[in-house]
């Protein structure tokens, strides 16, 4: 019995890694609970109550003994986009229901998952079209689409580089979209030609957390309503951080 209960015990804390890694990669709150709720009923869990909001992961299980393990943890990182890791940890979480999986099994597999696919160069190539595509979208010319393009390479290094550094993200899209409008008022002034306007907004795309909004309206709606509310009052702080940072460069070098 003692045996059992360190082995759900092991198992929780891989489910809560899993939960974590979810919400990191930018999952909302309710497929959160219920994939971690599936697979704790998949392991033989007789209940499971799963509480999940934007800080903080909550699981208890009762075992067939009558026994309740609970762990929590604290979520710390900001949430981010990576659709190939949340295929991935759902293809895992969908297997995990289907088969008999040992937790040793299940840890490896998570492992796996987790190990990074994406190429660094297909990062900058991604930021840059992204950004050059947007700036001619919105009105600008090629030489702003060209522009851009240069200024989301470097706002894809600052995510790479800056943003583990940044002790919060507010504090990281005001130094970016600061930095980077800068570089966009100097450039214009120089260059004539080019529009300042179209060239932000082009780079702004970047960096606004229209996901995080998008999973916060849709938590509210399926009735996460304290999870959604916290994750909307973090986007709205992460656009006004940004809308900082671009306004601070425009006031001190003006375009």
């Amino acid at each position: 019995m003692e045996k059992s209960r360190a082995e759900a015990y092991d198992f929780l804390q891989v489910l809560l890694e899993m939960g974590e890694a979810l919400m990191h990669c930018g999952a909302e709150v309710n497929r959160v609970e219920d994939t971690l709720s599936r697979m704790g009923v998949a392991y033989g869990a007789i209940e499971m109550n799963v509480f999940v909001i934007t800080t903080s992961i909550v699981v208890t299980m009762e075992l067939s003994d009558g026994a309740h393990i609970t762990l929590t943890r604290r979520l710390t990182s900001d949430a981010s986009t990576d659709f190939r890791k949340l295929a991935r940890i759902n293809t895992l979480s969908r297997r995990f229901c289907r088969e008999k999986m040992t937790v040793e099994a299940l840890e490896e597999e998570f492992i796996k998952a987790m190990k990074p696919t994406t190429k660094p160069v297909r990062l900058y190539i991604g930021s840059a079209l992204a950004a050059g595509s947007f700036a001619v979208f919105f009105g600008g010319n090629i030489f702003d689409g060209i522009v851009a393009a240069i200024f989301g390479l470097l706002i894809c290094l600052f995510q790479r580089k800056l943003l583990p550094l940044a002790p919060n993200k507010v504090i990281y899209n005001i130094a970016c979209s600061f930095i980077v409008g800068v570089g966009i008022c100097i450039i214009t002034r120089i260059i004539q030609g080019l529009n300042s306007d179209k060239i932000i907004i082009g780079d702004i795309m970047l960096l606004i957390p229209g996901l995080a909004m998008t999973n916060a309206i849709r938590d509210i709606l399926v009735g996460d309503t304290v999870a959604g509310s916290m994750r909307f009052i973090e986007s709205i702080i992460w656009a006004g951080s940004l809308a900082i940072g671009f306004m601070s460069a425009i006031w001190l070098v003006g375009c």
